[in-house]
């Protein structure tokens, strides 16, 4: 993007036909360098999800052709769940000249999106719960500009299913959520349509900030027969917390992803974040080849969402895990793996 291969390769020509004029052996002209590209990847916090969303990306990338430390120079930034720090993060990127932005997760696509859209520089997100909410796609999924990338929406109903399926007599779910994070707000509307048809009530607690949780938790166990979790970054960067509330209380606590369940949830209808990174890196190795441009290209949704359980966990909890769920496991860990 930043280099005309065209250029170098008649500029390196016309080297060749000076060397031959003057008669010299010696000097020889060496082939044109492979073009090289810059991403600035901006990861809104730091936690299972979003790290496998990172890696999966570039693993996509490479799968494409495009190489950390061969044709291909990655800056990465996290912004530790602050809004501010995001912003200037994507300033930043902008000072660097990168080729192309990735943002991980909402809040920080958002600041993508406002720091690139008059800099010509494509952002592909991925994490993004509901972009359509987020202002980041239209109605119909085009893009509001040069930016697109992959929806981490939740499968609502398929979680509540296997909530039901594990819990037979539970009447109440407890969501925490942060009230500023627009994809927690479009899942928890999702779950207060759905869970009336499998006989659940919800039972909501938005938080602003993470020293909200601790009493936040405490008030939705008291009210609650389980918890589910969303893929909201502030609950997450604390799920260790709520879940050591939770086993005190025998309360079982359910994840949204693979990496929720590794640490302590008894289960998740989950997506895979790795395989969703991949399929953003995809999509942005098609924009650096110039195949098309990030706003000619609709978001995308991951559709493998799969049943993960923990048996330490139920063991703990006097449950078993039945085997219309076990056994189409997408993995079932047998310890508690601490973060």
């Amino acid at each position: 993007m930043k280099k005309n291969l065209n250029m170098m390769m008649l500029a390196a020509a016309a080297a060749m036909v000076l060397a031959g004029c003057s008669g010299s052996k010696e000097e020889t002209v060496k082939a044109p360098e492979a073009e090289r590209y810059t991403i600035g990847i901006g990861q809104f916090a730091e936690h299972g999800s979003l790290d496998n969303c990172r890696i999966g990306f570039l693993a996509g990338l490479a799968e494409e052709g495009f190489v950390e430390g061969e044709n291909l120079t990655i800056l990465f930034e996290n912004a530790q769940a602050d809004g501010g720090t995001a912003n200037q993060i994507m300033d930043s990127f902008l000072a660097k000249d990168t080729d192309l932005i990735c943002a991980i997760a909402t809040s920080i696509a958002q600041s993508a999106y406002v720091a690139a859209k008059d800099a010509e520089i494509p952002v592909i997100y991925t994490a993004v719960t509901d972009p359509v909410l987020a202002e980041l796609a239209a109605a119909d999924g085009k893009p509001v500009g040069e930016i697109t990338g992959t929806s981490d929406k939740l499968p609502v109903e398929s979680q509540l299913k296997m909530i039901r399926t594990l819990l037979p007599d539970a009447k109440t779910i407890g969501i925490m959520y942060s009230t500023s994070e627009i994809n927690s707000v479009s899942a928890i509307e999702e779950y207060k349509k759905l869970a009336p048809e499998f006989g659940f009530e919800i039972v909501e607690s938005g938080i602003s900030t993470t020293a909200d949780i601790p009493l936040a938790a405490d008030a939705l166990l008291e009210k609650t027969d389980c918890i589910t979790n969303l893929t909201d970054n502030t609950v997450v960067s604390s799920l260790p917390l709520i879940l050591d509330k939770a086993a005190k209380k025998n309360i079982p606590v359910f994840g949204s992803e693979v990496e929720q369940v590794k640490i302590g949830c008894l289960a998740a209808m989950g997506l895979d974040y790795v395989s969703l990174g991949e399929q953003t890196g995809r999509m942005a190795a098609q924009v650096l080849r110039g195949e098309k441009k990030a706003s000619e290209m609709n978001f995308e949704v991951i559709e493998q969402a799969a049943f993960y359980g923990n048996n330490v966990v139920a063991k703990n909890l006097g449950i078993t895990i039945p085997a219309e769920l076990s056994d189409e496991a997408a993995a079932l860990f047998e310890e508690i793996i601490a973060e």
